[in-house]
C-alpha cells in the first residue's frame, strides 16, 4: 500500500506561526510539499529571520478578533488544512490566583480561538473537498494538571470541542485531529526543566497521525506517559498533580 502524504498538495494556514509549534508546522508542511501555506500570525513584525528562507504567505491573524478571522477566511479561500495552533499560557492559579483576567484570555486564546477559526473556515474546508482541522491541544487538557492553572480547564475545553467538530463536519468529510502534546522546546516551556521534543518533531508526529487516520494523537513520550500513569491509577495521578503545585522549577522528569 502507498504511504499517504495528506501535507502534499495541501493548502495550510498555521495559527501562531511565528514561533515554537506554530513554526514547526510550517516547515514540516513544506517539507511534505505543501502547496501553500499560510501563516497565521498576530503581529507580523514579530516573525522572526527563520521565516525570510520560507515560502509562505503571512495572514495577519487575532484568534480571539472575529473581524481579523473573517478577513483570514476570505483571503485563505483555498483553504484544505487548518491546523490551529495559537496559545496562552498565563502561568496564574486558577482559584488562589491574583488576575482574575488570567483564566479568561486563557479560555478566549485556547477555547474560543479555536472555535472561531473552525466557525469561520469549516465551509471552506467543506468547498474544497473537506481537509482537515489539527488542534493543537495538551496533555494538561487530557487529564488535570492543576498546576497549570486555567490553561488546563481552556485546553480541555478545546479537546472537547475537537470531538463536536468531528462529529458535526462528519458529513462534509473533514477529518479532525486532537494532537495531544506533552514536553516541547517552546517559550511557553522555556520554565521546564529536562528532555523536551523539539517542535518539528511535534508536527512530524501531528501529521503523520493524520496520513494514519487517528482521531487523537499523543505527539511525544510526556503525553503517552502521562495517559498510561492516568489509566493505571487515576487516583495517584491526581496526587501526583497536587504536589506539582508547590514545586519551584518544573520538570519532565528526563
Amino acid at each position: 500500500m502507498a504511504r499517504v502524504n495528506r501535507a502534499e498538495g495541501a493548502v495550510a494556514l498555521v495559527t501562531g506561526a511565528n514561533r515554537g509549534i506554530g513554526l514547526g508546522f510550517v516547515q514540516e508542511l513544506l517539507a511534505r510539499g505543501a502547496k501553500k501555506v499560510y501563516a497565521g500570525v498576530r503581529d507580523p513584525s514579530t516573525l522572526s529571520d527563520e521565516f525570510d528562507a520560507l515560502a509562505v504567505e503571512v495572514v495577519a491573524l487575532d484568534v480571539t478578533d472575529l473581524e481579523s478571522v473573517e478577513r483570514a477566511r476570505a483571503k485563505c479561500s483555498d483553504l484544505t488544512m487548518l491546523i490551529n495552533n495559537a496559545g496562552y499560557f498565563a502561568n496564574r492559579r486558577l482559584v488562589l490566583g491574583d488576575d482574575p483576567q488570567a483564566a479568561r484570555q486563557e479560555m478566549e486564546v485556547n477555547y474560543f480561538g479555536v472555535l472561531n477559526t473552525t466557525r469561520a473556515f469549516a465551509a471552506t474546508l467543506g468547498a474544497n473537498g473537506g481537509g482537515a482541522i489539527l488542534n493543537v491541544l495538551s496533555v494538561a487538557g487530557a487529564f488535570a494538571a492543576p498546576f497549570m492553572g486555567g490553561y488546563s480547564p481552556s485546553k480541555a475545553a478545546a479537546l472537547t470541542l475537537s470531538t463536536i467538530t468531528r462529529a458535526e463536519l462528519s458529513g462534509q468529510g473533514t477529518d479532525v485531529v486532537a494532537l495531544i502534546v506533552g514536553s516541547v522546546d517552546t517559550r511557553m516551556a522555556s520554565h521546564v526543566e529536562g528532555r523536551k521534543e523539539s517542535p518539528v518533531d511535534i508536527a512530524r508526529a501531528s501529521l503523520d497521525a493524520l496520513n494514519k487516520g487517528e482521531t487523537v494523537c499523543d505527539t511525544d513520550f510526556m503525553a503517552v506517559e502521562a495517559r498510561a500513569r492516568y489509566f493505571r491509577d487515576p487516583a495517584r495521578y491526581e496526587r501526583q498533580m497536587t504536589k506539582l503545585l508547590n514545586v519551584d522549577v518544573q520538570s519532565t522528569g528526563r
